[in-house]
């Protein structure tokens, strides 16, 4: 295979495997979306977090909020758990690194707020805790995941998933619906920005 035939294959699963997923999924991404905006139309932040690749993924996203995506609006509220080299590398020294979301969440969540893991493979455990101590404070939920879910999956309210076992593919549709997702809870919470009503 040529250079160039990879590069052209390389693309085309890209958008094959995205098409598949809106087709299958559309209406969670949309559900996500709208609990991702109540919450922050109701004063709570997000919380989001993932290992590797995932937790740049993270910190994009909570970037997307925190500043702006593409229409001037006011800032939102949303704190990557994978910045702070001192709080990470405590947990994982004195408890092990299973623990290195979860004590977040349990530190800085509150009933109301959104705890958003990422996990390519979908069987994370140090997400899964994250999101089990997530659900025992009464945070709502929500997991991007690939494969088949895995227990990520199960431990969200909303769960998208990516069906493929390519971690690269994955990861590229994750981006992708991130920022679909930053675009939605802007036009869910700032419709007058895009020249609208308000709407629900």
């Amino acid at each position: 295979m040529t250079l160039l035939a990879r590069v052209k294959e390389a693309v085309a699963e890209s958008n094959r495997l995205k098409s598949r997923f809106v087709a299958e999924q559309g209406e969670a991404v949309v559900a996500a979306a709208r609990m991702l905006a109540q919450v922050l139309r109701s004063g709570g932040k997000v919380l989001i977090f993932g290992n590797g690749g995932s937790a740049a993924d993270a910190q994009h996203l909570a970037a997307e909020f925190v500043n702006r995506f593409q229409v001037e609006r006011p800032p939102l509220a949303a704190l990557a758990l994978t910045t702070d080299t001192s709080v990470l590398t405590s947990i994982g020294n004195d408890y092990g690194f299973l623990e290195v979301f979860a004590k977040q969440v349990r530190a800085l969540g509150r009933p109301g707020d959104v705890a958003w893991g990422i996990s390519t493979s979908g069987s994370s455990a140090n997400v899964v805790e994250a999101l089990k101590a997530a659900r025992e404070l009464r945070l709502k939920t929500l997991a991007l995941s690939g494969r088949d879910g895995g227990p990520v999956a199960a431990q969200a309210e909303v769960a998208l998933i990516v069906p493929s076992k390519s971690t690269p593919r994955i990861q590229e549709v994750h981006l992708t619906i991130g920022h679909v997702l930053c675009d939605l809870v802007d036009y869910l919470l700032f419709p007058e920005k895009f020249g609208e009503e308000g709407r629900e």
